[in-house]
């Protein structure tokens, strides 16, 4: 009989690709996993792993292995399911993530809501880019994910999961208050080629979509500061160092000495949330989904909402 627990440790050795990840992965040593994969190896009498440098490798009765878990623990998952969905009772662990700016914008309220509501469920949040919220999921590290894209770039979801739509979120550019655009209604990305911009780390999903748009412009982007969290670009802004995108979720409060300008183009992020199909079953997940929705509807942001226009505002 093959130990459930000495699967779950192959397959996240599959997916993670070495032993320490895989423990970090699964909250334990890297010595009990090595102990599981040594006892999962004696039950099925064949070596799963080979040595490959400093680290190991699947062999391929591993790799064959690894295959029938991954399968094993999904339909575990959705045997999960489907008692609790029967139970009808919101209990047990929910581990979810989120882009900075959702963390901060949404989950406090929704968390609270949780808490409030169904007190037998303990939730698990951090802060995770779009990327890897979807690759935690795919994995089974997560149970949710807040993620995003933009109106013109869109972050494609793995087969195997589902999304529900949480708000639409204008972007602004946000300019020092003595910008030579500071008093207009509004502007157009292009005019700001000459501009140095402050911009996310090299690599992240939001940062890609600003090259991408810019370049689309005919602009080669000049990259000035890089920061991940929204009140340090910010700051940089109003320190005069640059502009930068601002989108409405979590950006309060704004620095003084900043004036924002909407784009003529409308900017926007859609803003959702993801989970494995065999958990949709679930109550903790369609009560954490509804929670997220109503902390999202108490920011008047609702996909499809027009956006009032207004001018730049001085803050």
């Amino acid at each position: 009989m093959l130990n459930l627990e000495r699967l779950r440790t192959l397959d996240a050795l599959a997916r993670h690709g070495s032993v320490s990840a895989a423990a970090d992965a699964l909250h334990v040593t890297t010595s009990a996993v090595s102990q599981q994969l040594g006892k999962l190896e004696r039950e099925v009498g064949q070596r799963l792993l080979a040595k490959n440098g400093r680290g190991v490798r699947l062999t391929d009765a591993g790799r064959l292995l690894s295959e029938h878990a991954a399968r094993i623990l999904s339909q575990v998952e959705l045997a999960q399911s489907d008692l609790e969905a029967h139970r009808g009772q919101v209990v047990g662990e929910l581990r979810l993530s989120a882009f900075p700016t959702a963390a901060r914008g949404l989950f406090p309220a929704a968390l609270a809501e949780l808490r409030g509501r169904h007190p037998g469920l303990r939730v698990r949040s951090s802060e995770l880019e779009p990327e890897q919220g979807v690759a935690g999921v795919v994995r089974g590290d997560l149970d949710l994910a807040v993620v995003l894209d933009w109106y013109n770039k869109p972050m494609p979801v793995p087969d195997g999961l589902v999304k529900a739509p949480l708000l639409d979120d204008p972007a602004d550019v946000a300019m020092p208050a003595g910008h030579r655009l500071a008093d207009r209604e509004e502007v157009d990305l292009a005019e700001f080629a000459e501009d140095e911009w402050i911009t996310w780390g090299e690599g992240e999903f939001c940062h890609e979509w600003l090259m991408f748009t810019l370049r689309s412009k005919g602009i080669e982007p000049l990259v000035g500061h890089r920061a991940g969290e929204t009140h340090t670009q910010l700051g940089l802004v109003a320190a005069g160092l640059g502009v930068c995108i601002a989108p409405l979720l979590g950006r309060h409060p704004v620095p003084d000495g900043i004036v924002l300008v909407p784009l003529a183009q409308r900017v926007r992020r859609h803003v959702y949330v993801v989970w494995r199909a065999d958990a949709d079953r679930r109550p903790s997940i369609r009560a954490a989904v509804e929670a997220l929705r109503t902390a999202a509807g108490r920011l008047g942001q609702h996909p499809g909402a027009p956006r009032e226009p207004r001018p730049g505002a001085r803050v």
